[in-house]
């Protein structure tokens, strides 16, 4: 499905990242995992490379060097809770709009030059289906959610004649070590499992979704 396709991956070290990346492997393409984290390398990637998303100069730069992207999974991200909305003196607001929203943008811009120069691409995000409607306590995270999703909208409005697709998938709770020891007594077996939203996302980069733009596709689970 992706056999021979150059796949850059941001949040590669993350548990998400880490089952895009072995399921894009599977399929046959080759793998460029980026992170914040400083690894020398990252199971199931070609090549790994240490990057801050919130330095745009530094972003574009990695993505002029690595010349041809045929998908970008807009992976990296970060979930807060538990401040309310009218709250002075929280600093969620910013953090998930950073985490989230700035690191995506900041990626695309990298990625959809070298699509455009190329005739094609894939560019896939990570919406929430939990942020379709505001909930308490979670303002900043829901509103961060609600812009990735309405940013996919209009990227795929203004790609879609040049050959780009850009779509986002809407998982509810992922089934990852934080969320487990954040969420002890839930029922693990309704949540998604990683490696099942990694195929939802790998076909969205494939050329199988190529009649597919504007997306935000609900992956739930059984939750």
């Amino acid at each position: 499905m992706l056999k021979d396709m150059h796949i850059v991956i941001t949040g590669a070290a993350g548990t998400l990242g880490k089952a895009a990346a072995e399921k894009a492997r599977e399929y046959g393409a080759r793998v460029t995992g980026l992170d914040i984290q400083d690894l020398d390398a990252l199971p199931h990637t070609d090549s790994y490379q240490r990057l801050d998303l919130l330095d745009r100069d530094a972003t574009l730069a990695c993505f002029r060097q690595l010349g041809h992207v045929d998908a970008l999974l807009n992976i990296a991200g970060g979930f807060a809770m538990g401040d309310e909305a009218a709250d002075p003196d929280s600093q969620q607001w910013q953090q998930m709009f950073r985490l989230n929203v700035e690191t995506m943008r900041n990626a695309t811009m990298g990625a959809v030059p070298l699509m455009q120069a190329q005739g094609s691409g894939a560019i896939v995000n990570i919406g929430a289906l939990g942020a379709l409607s505001g909930q308490g306590g979670m303002s900043a995270y829901c509103c961060a959610k609600g812009s990735v999703m309405k940013l996919t909208e209009s990227l795929a409005d203004e790609l879609r004649t040049q050959n780009i697709n850009v779509n986002a998938v809407l998982p509810s709770i992922i089934d990852t070590p934080p969320n487990r020891e954040g969420m002890p007594d839930a029922d693990f077996s309704s949540w998604v499992s990683p490696h099942d939203l990694a195929e939802v996302i790998c076909f969205l980069a494939s050329s199988a979704a190529r009649a597919v733009h504007g997306a935000l596709l609900p992956v739930r689970g059984l939750s």
